[in-house]
């Protein structure tokens, strides 16, 4: 697939789609989006895109169909229409975080209709899709990623298929475990360093370039020093995703302490009122639990 050549239309334009819609435009794609919210869109159209009036009319003509929407029941939704309204043979991309098993039962759906599909979610966060260095897990059949790859190559740097139909939302939940893991890891080191007058700026910095080192510690790190929990991804969705991840490691009766830990740990964050902040917002919850007012989220 060349740029100049292909209309993709991107359904989501939110803190993730909306970069990724405009990195899609600067590679030359004919791009046109879709939102509920008119003027969440209008950087889009701004940009050098398109805004559709209705999902109908976004894919009707698209040669590829990009979602990147907040839950499972948004993209079944969302897809039920798609595959009502876009054209045989137009490849969907989902590059929302959901259910494994939903994904595959998407494939399936898509296959009935003759639309190629790829389970594609990202990592990186809001600073990827901006900087158009997401790592991309892909799901689904290697000739349709071939069809797609030049597409993908101007949003994400890293990009691996997987394995088959649910793989990349299989890998996604893992990644989510793992930068779960990680940010509470590190807010506890931060807050141990702390009560023990380390300076903590240079603590991170040696820290970073040992085997501690970190790609959670090198993007959050600044941040969290500063008490900055301006959300870069919400601690809403990370619960969400989560709870994705153990209820697919229960499906196959995976033991994982860590990972029952760690969710809590983000529930009850989320539960206090700090659902809207960014996800490094675990360090707060560290800190007020050890008595420690510095890293305060209210």
């Amino acid at each position: 697939m060349e740029g100049d050549r292909v209309r993709i239309a991107v359904v989501g334009l939110g803190v993730m789609g909306l970069p990724m819609s405009l990195n899609l435009v600067n590679a030359g794609f004919d791009v046109v989006g879709y939102t509920r919210t008119a003027e969440r869109g209008r950087p889009l159209a701004d940009g050098g895109g398109a805004l559709a009036a209705s999902l109908a009319e976004a894919v009707a003509d698209a040669d590829v169909v990009v979602t990147v929407l907040p839950d499972t029941p948004d993209v079944q939704a969302v897809c039920a229409e798609i595959f009502e309204h876009a054209k045989a043979g137009t490849v969907l991309v989902d590059m929302s975080t959901i259910r494994p098993d939903a994904a595959r039962e998407l494939h399936e759906r898509a296959a009935e209709v003759s639309m190629p599909m790829l389970d594609a979610p990202v990592s990186g966060g809001e600073a990827g899709a901006k900087e158009g260095k997401l790592s991309i897990m892909v799901g689904g059949a290697a000739k349709t990623l071939e069809r797609v790859r030049p597409a993908l190559a101007a949003m994400g740097t890293t990009i691996v298929l997987v394995g088959g139909p649910g793989s990349g939302q299989t890998v996604k939940a893992a990644n989510q475990l793992l930068v779960a893991g990680t940010l509470q890891l590190v807010s506890e080191a931060l807050v141990f360093l702390d009560t023990h007058g380390v300076d903590l700026k240079p603590a991170v910095d040696v820290l970073g370039g040992g085997l501690a080192g970190s790609t959670v510690l090198a993007r959050k790190g600044e941040a969290m020093l500063a008490g900055n929990f301006q959300p870069g991804f919400r601690v809403d969705l990370h619960h969400k995703d989560l709870e994705i991840y153990r209820s697919a490691a229960r499906q196959n009766g995976v033991f994982s302490p860590a990972g029952a830990l760690v969710a809590e740990l983000m529930a009850s964050l989320r539960a206090t009122g700090s659902g809207g902040l960014d996800h490094s917002a675990l360090l707060a919850q560290v800190a007020a639990l050890s008595g420690v007012e510095k890293w305060s989220a209210r």
